[in-house]
Parts: C-alpha cells; sequence; structure tokens
C-alpha cells in the first residue's frame, strides 16, 4: 500500500514544472487516442490518473497561496492560472475523447461496475457541459472565457485579501473595549510609546469579537463600514464575470447560468430552487419579526444594521445567561481538537495518530487516520488565524482514495484549514463555541473525503458529488457540537479542568435557536440574490437594485446605502457557488433528517451512524446523493426537518 505524499512546494520552478507535466499529459493524450481498441482500463483509467498526477502537483501552490499568501506565491499562482485553465479547457472540449467515453459506455455496458458507470455518465455530461460537441469558433470562445473567468475570480479573491489586510482601527481608550472577553482584550492590546492601544482589524477574530461586544457604538460603524466597502474594484470584476458567464450559457444552450448550474445538481430546475427558497422565507419571517422586536426593545434609538450582533449579544446574555468569556476557558484549541477525535471515534470507529511532518508553518499538525487499526488517510489541521491568511475555514482534498489499474490501493489526504483566535507563548488559543460548530462542520467535509473506500479517482471523496449535496456531511456533523454526550467529551477548563456544567450546557442548548429565523433569513438573501443574479443578465447598478429588492423580504432593517455585499461575496465570484449558494440550505434538510435520526438512537450506538459510515462515508461521489439518502432512511428528506432543527415549527 502507497504511503502518502509529502508536501512540498518549489516556487521557483513551479511553472516550468507545470509546463512539463501538461506537455506529458498532452503526448499522453494522443498516444491514447491513437489506441485501436479503447477500452475502460487502457483509456479511462490512464487519463484519470493524468489528472490526479496535475491536481497532486497543483493543490500545495493552491494551499499555500490561500495559507500562507505572499507576493511570490501571489504571481506564481496567477501565473499558473492561465496554463491550467487552457489545458483543461482544451482536454473538456476534446472531441474525440468525448465520443471514446461514449463507445465505451456502450460497447461495456455489461462489464462495467456502478463507480465505472458513474464515472463515464459524468464525464459524458462534463464534455456536454463544456462543449465538446460545438463547433471551433465556440469552443475557442469558451476556451477564452474560462481563462477569462479564472483569473477574474483569482483577482476578485486578491483584492479581498489585501483589502481585508489593509485596515486597522486603533483606540487608546480602555472605555472603548470595557465588556469584549479578555482574551480578545489581550490579542488587541499592544504597547506604543509608552501608551496601551487596542487594534482591531476585519480578520474575522477581531473584527468578530468587536461587533458582538464592543460598547462604542462610533467603532462599531467604522467597522461595519470599512467591511461592507472592501474591495469597490471587484464591482467591475462581478460586472466581467456575469457578463462572462452568461455569454458561456447562451453557447451552451441554456437561457442563463443558473440552468447551466443546474444540470449537475440534485434540484431539477430553477422554478424548484426559487420555489424552496421561497418556502423558507415564508415559514421564517413571522418568526424572524418577533425575534427582532426583543432585540430593539434593548436600544433606544432604532437599530442600524452594525448594532445587530451588539443588542442580540446582549438579549442573549438577558435570556438564557450564555457569557462567551464564560464559555471560552471550557474550548481551548488543542483539547476541542483531541475531543472532536475522541467524538469521531466514538461515531465511527475512526481513530487519529499524530504524525511528525515539517509543513508550512509552526501551528499546522498532521494526523493519521485508522478505521478498525486499518490505515485509512491523513489530515492536514491549519486552525488559526494569520495575516498571510485567507479568511473563513475551508476543507480542501489533496489525495483521493482509489485503486490504479495495476491495482494498487492509494490513500486519501485532506486539509482543514480554519481562523481561530491564534495561541501565543503567554496565551492559549480559546474558542468560541461558534468555532467549536465550525470544526465539526470542516470536519464532516474531511470525513467524507478520507473514508472513501471508492477505486475511481473522479467518484471517490467528495469528487463526483452533486454540488447541492455537498455541504450534507458537513451540516451533519455540526450539529452534534451542541449535543450534551458530545460536548462532555471534551469541554473541559483549560485551568481547572473541569468539564463543562450540565447547567452551563444546558443554557447553551437552549440557546441554539436564538434568532435563528433572522439567521434563516440572511441566508436565504444570500441564496436568493446569487440564483436570481445568475438567471438573467445583470450589471451596474442593476446588481444593487436585485439585492435591495430581495432584501424588502428578506432583511428586517434596512442596510446602509454604502453597504456593497456583493463586492465580497467570495462563495460566488471567488468560489464554486455561483447559483449554487441555495446548496447550504437544500443540503441542510438531508443534513436535519439523518441527524434526529441518529439522536432518536443514543448517537454513540446508532445503527444508522454506522449505516451512514457503510453508505454515504464510503461511498464517496460513486452514486447520486439522492441515492444514498433513500437507501440509508428508506425515504425521501423530509424538509420538514430543516425548520425543527432551527426551532421554526
Amino acid at each position: 500500500m502507497s504511503k502518502f505524499l509529502k508536501f512540498s512546494l518549489n516556487l521557483e520552478s513551479f511553472i516550468d514544472d507545470l509546463q512539463k507535466i501538461i506537455e506529458q499529459n498532452n503526448k499522453s493524450v494522443d498516444e491514447l487516442l491513437k489506441l485501436d481498441k479503447k477500452s475502460y482500463s487502457s483509456f479511462v483509467k490512464p487519463l484519470q490518473e493524468n489528472e490526479e498526477r496535475l491536481e497532486l502537483f497543483f493543490s500545495p501552490l493552491s494551499h499555500i497561496n490561500a495559507v500562507n499568501n505572499s507576493d511570490e506565491s501571489q504571481k506564481v499562482y496567477a501565473d499558473s492560472l492561465p496554463i491550467i485553465t487552457d489545458y483543461s479547457t482544451k482536454l473538456s472540449q476534446n472531441i474525440e475523447i468525448y465520443r471514446a467515453y461514449k463507445e465505451i459506455l456502450e460497447d461495456e455496458a455489461k462489464t462495467l461496475n456502478f463507480e465505472q458507470k458513474r464515472v463515464l455518465d459524468l464525464n459524458i455530461l462534463h464534455f456536454e457541459l463544456s462543449g465538446a460537441h460545438l463547433d471551433k469558433k465556440s469552443k475557442t470562445r469558451l476556451q477564452e472565457i474560462n481563462i477569462k473567468k479564472s483569473q477574474l475570480s483569482n483577482d476578485f479573491s486578491q483584492n479581498l485579501l489585501d483589502a481585508t489586510n489593509a485596515y486597522e482601527y486603533v483606540t487608546s481608550d480602555a472605555k472603548d473595549v470595557d465588556g469584549l472577553l479578555k482574551s480578545d482584550i489581550e490579542s488587541a492590546k499592544f504597547e506604543e510609546d509608552g501608551v496601551t492601544k487596542y487594534r482591531f482589524t476585519l480578520q474575522m477574530p477581531s473584527y468578530i469579537a468587536y461587533m458582538t461586544y464592543g460598547p462604542n457604538c462610533k467603532i462599531r460603524e467604522e467597522l461595519y463600514k470599512a467591511y461592507v466597502t472592501r474591495s469597490p474594484e471587484n464591482a467591475a470584476i462581478i460586472d466581467e464575470l456575469l457578463s462572462l458567464k452568461d455569454e458561456m450559457s447562451k453557447i451552451l444552450g441554456f437561457s442563463n447560468y443558473a440552468e447551466l448550474s443546474l444540470a449537475s445538481k440534485m434540484a431539477k430546475d430553477t422554478k424548484s430552487v426559487i420555489d424552496f427558497l421561497q418556502t423558507l422565507i415564508d415559514n421564517s419571517k413571522e418568526q424572524a419579526k418577533e425575534e427582532l422586536k426583543e432585540v430593539q426593545a434593548l436600544s433606544k434609538e432604532p437599530l442600524e444594521s452594525f448594532d445587530t450582533a451588539y443588542y442580540s449579544e446582549m438579549l442573549k446574555k438577558k435570556k438564557y445567561e450564555i457569557d462567551e468569556e464564560e464559555y471560552r476557558p471550557y474550548f481551548e484549541q488543542s483539547r476541542v481538537v483531541d475531543g472532536t477525535f475522541e467524538f469521531l471515534n466514538r461515531l465511527f470507529g475512526i481513530s487519529f495518530v499524530r504524525v511528525d511532518e515539517k509543513l508550512w508553518d509552526e501551528k499546522a499538525n498532521a494526523y493519521d487516520i485508522y478505521l478498525k487499526d486499518e490505515l485509512k488517510a491523513r489530515i492536514y489541521l491549519d486552525l488559526e488565524a494569520r495575516k498571510s491568511k485567507r479568511g473563513g475555514a475551508w476543507m480542501h482534498n489533496f489525495e483521493t482514495h482509489s485503486k490504479t489499474k495495476d491495482g494498487e490501493v492509494k490513500l486519501a489526504s485532506a486539509f482543514v484549514v480554519c481562523n481561530f483566535t491564534p495561541s501565543s507563548k503567554t496565551q492559549k488559543s480559546l474558542l468560541r463555541h461558534d468555532d467549536v460548530v465550525t470544526l465539526f462542520h470542516e470536519m464532516g467535509h474531511a470525513i467524507h473525503h478520507l473514508l472513501s473506500e471508492v477505486g475511481e479517482i473522479e467518484v471517490s471523496g467528495v469528487n463526483g458529488v452533486e454540488w447541492d449535496a455537498v455541504e450534507f456531511p458537513s451540516q451533519f456533523l455540526e450539529n452534534f457540537a451542541y449535543e450534551p454526550k458530545v460536548l462532555k467529551l471534551f469541554a473541559s477548563h483549560h485551568e481547572t479542568k473541569e468539564i463543562l456544567p450540565d447547567e452551563m450546557i444546558e443554557r447553551l442548548v437552549r440557546a441554539k435557536n436564538f434568532m435563528s429565523a433572522s439567521q434563516m433569513l440572511r441566508q436565504l438573501e444570500f441564496s436568493l440574490f446569487d440564483f436570481k443574479l445568475h438567471s438573467k443578465l445583470y450589471s451596474g447598478e442593476s446588481i444593487q437594485d436585485l439585492l435591495d429588492s430581495i432584501r424588502k423580504d428578506t432583511a428586517l432593517i434596512k442596510p446602509p446605502a454604502y453597504n456593497k455585499f456583493q463586492n465580497g461575496f467570495s462563495h460566488i465570484f471567488a468560489g464554486g457557488y455561483a447559483a449554487g449558494y441555495y446548496s447550504y440550505k437544500w443540503a441542510e434538510v438531508l443534513s436535519a433528517d439523518l441527524f434526529f435520526s441518529v439522536v432518536d438512537e443514543g448517537i454513540f450506538d446508532s445503527n444508522v451512524a454506522k449505516a451512514y459510515l457503510d453508505i454515504v462515508l464510503k461511498g464517496g461521489g460513486a452514486k447520486s446523493m439522492d441515492e444514498y439518502f433513500k437507501t440509508l432512511m428508506g425515504r425521501e428528506p423530509d424538509a420538514q426537518s430543516l425548520l425543527r432543527l432551527n426551532g421554526i415549527i
């Protein structure tokens, strides 16, 4: 059995090495196309392995550019994108490969297993969505569009990172930090010319800390305004991206980009998505209005957008006696990580063993994963915020579980990245409970990729999973971060070692659905905006007009005119969620439904959890998630579970 790849990256020679791999792949494709008799084994398998080799080479650069960004990594990454995009576009439009796949599917229909059929079905669909069947002029234009789109998406992301890093607010008035958590005050404090000062930035731990606990309304507004006006230059990028996506859709025979996006998703059509989102809005709005009334009662002035987090936290403390500072000592980062591992061991029987490996940062760690004493995968954790790291949290797959044409088993690996409060020599990293939820979420993605037992690369792990189902495993797992049984595995005071008391757990659970309808409306606003934005061609002021029209139905507090949320909506303009942000809610129906079934069985002794491991996690993308869910639950998903989970019904 093969070992894991050693993480390494040579920026100096990267472009030359990349071009060599692409040359080798192109040569291989030419040779494979000359085969007299093409079969799955002789043709499809080698093509998959070519793509995996390129992916394994490129992933370290993509990863480093996100977690340890530098001028050099930015340049190399930007220079490599046109090369990669040009190669992949030409490959995806190669009519000879497309025809060969269709012939192999027909000729070997009786001998192919379901994994192999899925690979061919998805590839044929991908070729058709890439325009392989179109004329040369159309293909050339699609290639130009794809290259430009990748460049623009990278520019969008880099602009956002640069703007985030460029801003800071400094105060020397201790009254301005009165009420913040002690750990947040310590993180913000610094000395200059013998004066104690406090620095707040747009990095998530710092920004959230002040917006939630900062007593000075003017500072909250300053920070909020800086955050929602970041990267105004991204407005032009959005216009160009939307135009290119619309043109691409028309070339491929779709009315709009939303239709093109749904061609490879679970949702059947655009009406299904909009109706789904609108139903959730209608079910959530009245409760959200009542929630806002309670928050408004705490403020003498009408609430503004930059006030809601502050007064919501005040109400939360009043209703549930939830004080984040009281909880954070029980969520010390390393203990939370160890407890998360223990939880996964109790739920699925997997164990984690620390690996001594030099990585890109001294605070990043590697662990080998075992299932019933068998080595299955490796996971890399990089959990603390730093200036060179992109904001947010994510899982990125590195290696993929598969079998070569010679029968050799290759194991999977993946990165989990978060932006938790940094630790130091004098201060431990103490997490908010929301951070614990985030870690569980990303670990749900990770084990979905890492525990796959599929032999075909393109449908193993998260590969081949419909985009509107990919959040199902992550959302399922994050729900357990509120379960008393689970919390008691790791929530212990970092100094006294006391387990989080039952009374504090009860308060946390009671507060779980605090403002849940309001939060639901906010996510539905993002989802509906994204989907409608890609349902016809918008540009310039019409984009803001669309957002404003949706906010009439979803935003109970009107945002200030300077709020340009769209310029920072990286999920759809620099990520993979264009016309797919609704996926979070679509997948949450599946996750809520499954979660209640596991809880009803007692969590750790759940037969449903064991079946989930065998069917969904081990199954990867080899079958449709719709089929997996019906096999697992014996029925269609119940949308009412999502409202129940959020305390809305």
